[in-house]
Parts: structure tokens; C-alpha cells; sequence
């Protein structure tokens, strides 16, 4: 008996220098990392103030680092699959090797959705829908932490399979036949699996914790209709987590019943239905599209209404507009394999929905436009990556529109059309947003506004780069050219992709200027310091808070429509204790057993698996009898803050 299942020396890649390399980087940065963390004697506060911490601001903000290092690791991916298009054409094979390549292309799709994209989402909206909602956590702040964790566990998986072992060659969807164990027998798909369903329930956690914090926990006077439209969005995108995560969860472990215990859900010649992983994937993946698009329309509205100094124009018919993509984005997930041969009927269906899906969106965007016109529009970093969405994403929303229509779809099916189009909606939507919403609300996160120049650059760089990247996709599509291709023999696509390797070296730029603005602003933090806590000039409860805002966020909880103001003048008797949740280990305790069993179970250590397993229901167990849930913060230190950062509180 082999008490290491599969694992074995021959698990780590030493004839791939690409890589190893790339293994070597990575664990040097690492070490790098640990040793300044070490040589500063960061780790008291480190685990003190961020590890254990269950303040949702900090949760959020760890959320978004997560999610920028992954933006690194999967643009990287991005980087290598265009240089090796632009240079794979006729005789010439490239640098990278077709299975490598295959890895990559899977790499890309699964970290940038799922340890990307939703880690950025769920961090802004951890940071800012409790205080846009005038209270002083979500409902459950420990749970808060788990997901959390659970969402890194995963993202960790996903990194080890670099160095030990191999990622899916399947692509980010992992389509049956091709991921049951007959066609890939290695440990890729099986990392895909358990790194997803580890972050899966992570995510479905974050989902309940927020459906439950914007239906109960709204501040004295904040009715449904009175919620800044980004709550509205953050609760559509909640309520679509709850309905839709399960059906993925459930997917992803009929899958692995197939792999491990030779059941036979999706294997054709046991019996099974490979379209029925098909059906239930997209049940589950468009929903997950306007999971991440709606947020960022949130970010869109609350940034479009302050820079043009203006109310957001038909707020009622933005609600209306949010909760109908809600419920119609279940209503539209065939149009993902319209060439799956269904009949006429069920195909125009699924294409009249998607077409109507589009009217919502269109609402929305004509709704920023009205608010932006008669205001005094300032262009600010958020204002642009605002417009150039608009921009972008009625050029992606329309080819969308196109690939509605059934016929029309067939001709472009897993074409780089498909590829531009989903890129010019995901890119030109959900990163847009997300980096105008990293912009607007980075000072009262911090205390410091970005560097505006850096900004600008940045976002130019991103702009131009999409367009250099992506529309030349659109042209070879409509030429012929298939999605992942290692290699191709047509030299009339080599050009147009030649041109999309560029724009991913321009986008790199714009990556580039994000590090810098961020260095830049640290520099000269005291010279951009936000000593108003709104330096937008923000009309939400957020903007009424002192930048940073404290642990409570607020000294009295805002009854929406008084107008209320605290001054240091009161003096301390007017201030009451405020109760706290204190700090836990349990979600990083958690996240360790769940990488430890993640692991085993991939490389089949069956008793170390089970061990993981016990270490995670006693760690649960006893979170479950843990003796202080509260910490109490005093009047006196709250008077103490409120007079070092006067703030009011808002009607």
C-alpha cells in the first residue's frame, strides 16, 4: 500500500522549463513576501488585525488583494496563449507545447472567473454594502471569514497544480467526455474540481451571509426603495449565488462520482448523458455572468450620479430593471449550445429570451446617459472607466444580440468570435467596474485618494489595449478560426493576431500603471489625504463615515431621513459601549484542513484525507462552543475616536 496514493518525484514537471520557471518565480516571491513580513515583524499584526480579523472592511479588502494577485497569475496565461498564436502559423510550432498550451487556455478561464473576477465582486461588496446600509457588520461575521478562506483555499489548489502535477486540459467548462477519468486519467481535472468545490461553498456562504444582512439588517428608515442602487445590485447578484452555486456544487460531484467511484452521470457508454453536465453547467454559468455584471453596474450607478452632480436618473426603473435580469438570466442558458441539436422551438425560445434579456441592460444604460446629461460631468479615473464601459459594453451587448439568433449563432459557434464577444462584455463590464469601483472607493478604505495621472494612464492603456486585443478576434471568428488553437496552417489569420498580442502588451501597460499609481499614492498618502471623508462629494452613508471608517463604522446608527450631527462637543456621555464580534482563527484554521484534504483527495492519500476532514469538523466544533463571541468597545475610546475624526451622520 502506497501511503502517498499517486503522489510521487515524477509529479513535478523537471523536463518543462517553462514551468519550472515559473514555479522558481513564484515560490522566490513567496519567500520574498514571508522573509519582509519576518524582517519588519509584521506577523503579530498580521494575524492580529487581517488573519482572524471578521471586520467586514478588511475581509473585503483581503478579498480584493486575492483577486489582483490572481488578475496577475491569469493575465500571465493570458499573455503566453497570444504570443503563442501570433507566432504558431504554418511551419513555425511555437514555443509552447500542445499539452502546455492546453493547460494554459484552462488556467486562464478558471482563475479569472472564479479567483479573479468573484473574489473582486464579493470584496467590494464586503467593504461597501454594510456601510452603504447604516450598519455596523453583515449577519454573520465569522461565517464571513470562512468563505473567505475557503475562496483562497481554492485559489491555492489551483497554484500548486502548477508545480505538482498538471491542471485540466479541458478548457474552464471541463466538458464530459473529455474530463471522465477515460480520456483525462491524470490529476488536471480533479484539481479543477476539488479547487471549485472548496471555493464554490465558500461563495455560496458569501451569498446567504448578504441576502440575510440587505433583508434584515438595513439601517431605521432605509426601506427597500430608499437602498442605494449598488445594495439592489449586491442583493440580485446574492439572491442569483443561493439559486444558482448549488446547481454547480451538485454538477461538479456527479462529475467526480464518475472519476472516483465509476458512477456513470455523464459517460455515454455507461448509459449516461454528457449533455446533461452541458445543461446544468450553463444553468448554473449564465446566472454566473450577471453574478459579476451587476455589481459593477451598481459601481456604474453610484459613480455616474456623483461625477455628473446629479440623482441617478429613474432609480425605480433601475431596481426594475436589476430584479428582472435577476429572474430572466435562468431563462437563457441554452443559447450556450444552440448546435447541440435541439429543435426549432426550444432554440427560438432560449433566442427570444436572450433577446429580451438585452432590454434591462438597456434601460440601465440609457439611464446613465440621462443622468449624465445637464450634469457637470467630472472626469475623474472612475468617470472614465464609467464611459468607456458604456462604450465597450454596447459593442459586446450587440454582438451578443447577434448570437441570439439561432442560424446566426451556428455560423459562429466556438469561433474567437464567441471569444471576443464574451471578453468584450466581461472585460468592458465586470473589470471596468471593478476598477472604477477600486478607484472611487479606495479612500474611504484607506484615507488617501489614488494618484489621478496614474490613473488616467492606466485606464488609456486598458481602453486601447482591449480594443487592439479583442476586435482583430472578431475578424479571424468570422474567418474561420476556432477557440484554442495551439497551431494553424491559414497565414491570413497570423496578422490579425499578431495585432491581439500587441493589445495584450499595451493592457500590460495598463497593468503596470496600477502598480505604480498604487506606489505613487502610498509615497504621497499625507499630500492625498482625504480629510473630509468624501472627497467625491458621495451622497450614500458610506461617504458619511471618516476615511478609514472605525472597526463600528458608526459612532449612532443613521436613521435615514433625519438629519442628524455629532460633534466632539457632546463630550463622552452621549456615547454608549458598542458590542463587537471578536476575532476568530476559525476560517483560516478551516481553509487549512480544507487544503489539506483538497490535496489528498486529488492525489488519492485517502488517509490523510480523512484526517483533513476530522480537522475541520472538530475545528467547526468547537467554534460552534466558543465561550466570547462579543468584544465590548468602550464610550470612552469611541469618544476618543469621534474627536480625532469629527464625521456626520447621515439623513
Amino acid at each position: 500500500m502506497n501511503l502517498l496514493g499517486k503522489l510521487s518525484w515524477d509529479a513535478i514537471p523537471l523536463d518543462q522549463p517553462i514551468i519550472m520557471g515559473a514555479t522558481a518565480f513564484m515560490v522566490l516571491v513567496i519567500m520574498a513576501v514571508l522573509s519582509f513580513i519576518t524582517f519588519k515583524d509584521y506577523w503579530g499584526p498580521l494575524w492580529r488585525d487581517w488573519i482572524t480579523s471578521v471586520d467586514h472592511k478588511r475581509i473585503g479588502v483581503m478579498y480584493i488583494l486575492l483577486a489582483l494577485v490572481m488578475l496577475l497569475r491569469g493575465f500571465s496565461d493570458a499573455i503566453m496563449m497570444r504570443a503563442q498564436q501570433a507566432v504558431a502559423a504554418g511551419g513555425a510550432q511555437g514555443y509552447l507545447p500542445p499539452e502546455h498550451f492546453d493547460q494554459i487556455f484552462s488556467a486562464h478561464g478558471t482563475i479569472m472567473i472564479f479567483f479573479m473576477a468573484m473574489p473582486f465582486v464579493i470584496g467590494v461588496i464586503n467593504v461597501v454594502v454594510p456601510l452603504q446600509l447604516g450598519v455596523r457588520d453583515v449577519a454573520f461575521p465569522t461565517l464571513n471569514s470562512v468563505s473567505f478562506w475557503l475562496t483562497a483555499s481554492g485559489a491555492l489548489l489551483i497554484n500548486i497544480s502548477l508545480a505538482v502535477g498538471e491542471f485540466g486540459k479541458t478548457g474552464w467548462v471541463a466538458y464530459p467526455p473529455l474530463s471522465e477519468l477515460q480520456f483525462s486519467p491524470g490529476v488536471g481535472v480533479d484539481y479543477y474540481l476539488w479547487s471549485l468545490q472548496i471555493s464554490g461553498i465558500g461563495t455560496l456562504l458569501s451569498g446567504i451571509n448578504f441576502v440575510t444582512t440587505i433583508l434584515k439588517l438595513r439601517a431605521p428608515g432605509m426601506g427597500y426603495m430608499r437602498m442605494p442602487v449598488f445594495c439592489w445590485t449586491a442583493m440580485a447578484t446574492s439572491l442569483l449565488i443561493v439559486a444558482a452555486f448549488p446547481v454547480l456544487t451538485a454538477t461538479f460531484a456527479m462529475l467526480l462520482l464518475d472519476r472516483y467511484l465509476g458512477f456513470h452521470f455523464f459517460t455515454v457508454d455507461g448509459g449516461g448523458n454528457a449533455m446533461m453536465y452541458v445543461n446544468l453547467f450553463w444553468v448554473w454559468g449564465h446566472p454566473e455572468v450577471y453574478i459579476l455584471v451587476l455589481p459593477a453596474f451598481g459601481i456604474y450607478s453610484e459613480v455616474v450620479a456623483t461625477f455628473s452632480g446629479k440623482p441617478l436618473f429613474g432609480y425605480r426603473s433601475m431596481v426594475a430593471a436589476t430584479m428582472a435580469i435577476c429572474v430572466l438570466s435562468f431563462l437563457v442558458w441554452l443559447h450556450h449550445f444552440f448546435t447541440m441539436g435541439g429543435s426549432a422551438d426550444v432554440n427560438g425560445f432560449f433566442g427570444v429570451m436572450t433577446m429580451i434579456i438585452a432590454v434591462p441592460t438597456g434601460v440601465k444604460v440609457f439611464n446613465w446617459l440621462f443622468t449624465m446629461y445637464g450634469g457637470r460631468v467630472r472626469f475623474t479615473v472612475p468617470m472614465l472607466w464609467s464611459i468607456g464601459f458604456m462604450i465597450t459594453f454596447v459593442v459586446g451587448g450587440m454582438t451578443g444580440v447577434l448570437m441570439a439568433v439561432p442560424p446566426a449563432d451556428f455560423q459562429v459557434h466556438n469561433s474567437l468570435f464567441l471569444v471576443a464577444h464574451f471578453h468584450n462584455t466581461i472585460i468592458g463590464g465586470v473589470v471596468f467596474g471593478l476598477m472604477a469601483g477600486y478607484n472611487y472607493w479606495f479612500p474611504k478604505v484607506f484615507g488617501f485618494r489614488l494618484d489621478e495621472r496614474w490613473g488616467k494612464a492606466s485606464f488609456w492603456c486598458w481602453f486601447v489595449g482591449f480594443y487592439l486585443a479583442f476586435m482583430p478576434l472578431y475578424a479571424v471568428g468570422l474567418m474561420g478560426m476556432t477557440r484554442r488553437l495551439q497551431h494553424y496552417d491559414n497565414p491570413a489569420w497570423q496578422p490579425w493576431l499578431m495585432v491581439a498580442a500587441l493589445g495584450t502588451v499595451v493592457i500590460l501597460a495598463g497593468v503596470a500603471c496600477q502598480a505604480i499609481q498604487l506606489v505613487v499614492s502610498v509615497r504621497a498618502r499625507r499630500q492625498l489625504r482625504d480629510t473630509t471623508g468624501n472627497p467625491w462629494g458621495g451622497r450614500t452613508l458610506e461617504w458619511f463615515t471618516p476615511s478609514p471608517p472605525p472597526a463600528w463604522n458608526f459612532t449612532v446608527l443613521p436613521s435615514v431621513g433625519r438629519f442628524a450631527r455629532r460633534t466632539p462637543a457632546e463630550g463622552t456621555q452621549d456615547y454608549k459601549a458598542i458590542e463587537m464580534p471578536n476575532n476568530s482563527p476559525i476560517g483560516f484554521i478551516t481553509a487549512f484542513f480544507a487544503v489539506v484534504t483538497g490535496f489528498t483527495l486529488i492525489w488519492h492519500i485517502w488517509w490523510m484525507a480523512g484526517l483533513g476532514l476530522l480537522g475541520a469538523f472538530v475545528t467547526l466544533l468547537a467554534f460552534a462552543f466558543r465561550r466570547q463571541e462579543e468584544v465590548e468597545v468602550s464610550a470612552v475610546e469611541i469618544a476618543r475616536f469621534d474627536r480625532a475624526h469629527p464625521a456626520e451622520v447621515t439623513p
